[in-house]
């Protein structure tokens, strides 16, 4: 069950984050000095670090309370569930053209 709603937290982050990116010069104007690659670059850092959170976070929690074969299956889970969401966001993707 974590596995599905950690997959579904790091699809709702990407959405969130496409959408900043999506509506950037809307809503913070047009990048017109060093600070705007600076903050872009931060929010991929900090993507990665969220993301790396959901999938990796309870895994390594459950190795580390001796519960490996747990937190191996988890991450599996959680990978499976991911390459489900893409696959889904390919077909959504490829029938609203």
């Amino acid at each position: 069950m974590w596995s599905a709603v950690n997959a579904v937290g790091v699809f709702v982050y990407v959405m969130l984050v496409v959408w900043v990116i999506t509506n950037g010069e809307k809503v913070f104007g047009e990048m017109e000095n060093f600070w705007g690659p600076v903050t872009f670059l931060l929010l991929f850092v900090f993507s990665a670090l969220v993301c790396g959170l959901l999938v990796f976070g309870r895994p390594i929690y459950l190795w580390f309370d001796n519960a490996k074969k747990e937190a191996v299956k988890m991450l599996l889970f959680t990978v499976v569930n991911l390459f489900v969401i893409l696959l889904v966001a390919f077909l959504v993707n490829v029938l609203i053209k």
